[in-house]
């Protein structure tokens, strides 16, 4: 058996008992802010009262041989329950107040993150959006378009329109010049 003492446990065991201990922990947590939570509560204290109450008229009134409490020594018995159940009380409200700070602490902790992951998309955002205007600043806007379009249309009519007149003066050269020929050979 001292052999047995002597060598370590293992890993496994370890973890089991661990787990073990850290359940137990949790349940004894849950059990304590649910008394905490209920010691809080106007029924608790009107059961109290009522309790106090009855244990007062039942050893202030009932027959001498019935009463397990003396008024003659300021109700002893009743004065040691109250004070015991206020000695368990403060610390139950301590162990709800702890693990109530622990849970409040985990969700400041995840809306801080989740702060943080909704401040990058929204920096993001706005890179994206100042891409995007920078981009559309540089295209070109279908006003842009339309002047440039009536501008080109405007030198292809005047480009026509010299062509043409070219042509016509050409035209009316070579017919000069045929009326010469003609009376150059009349002639």
């Amino acid at each position: 058996m001292a052999d047995h003492f002597s060598e370590p446990l293992e890993g496994r065991e370890r973890r089991l008992r661990r787990f073990r201990a850290s359940k137990n922990s949790d349940r004894v947590g849950q059990i304590s802010e649910g008394i905490a939570r209920f010691t809080g509560t106007p029924q608790f204290l009107i059961y109290l009262s009522i309790f106090v109450v009855l244990w007062l008229g039942w050893n202030s009134f009932a027959p001498e041989n019935l009463r397990f409490d003396s008024a003659a020594l300021g109700f002893t018995a009743l004065t040691l329950m109250l004070s015991l159940q206020a000695s368990y009380s403060a610390p139950l409200i301590l162990l709800a107040q702890n693990r109530q700070d622990d849970r409040d602490r985990v969700a400041n902790e995840q809306d801080r993150r989740r702060a943080e992951r909704n401040l990058s998309d929204t920096e993001y955002l706005t890179r994206e959006i100042a891409g995007l205007r920078m981009t559309l600043g540089d295209m070109a806007t279908r006003d842009f378009v339309r002047s440039e379009l009536r501008d080109m249309i405007d030198e292809l009519d005047r480009e026509r329109t010299d062509r043409l007149r070219e042509r016509e003066e050409r035209i009316a050269q070579l017919q000069a010049e045929i009326e010469q020929l003609r009376a150059s050979e009349s002639s």
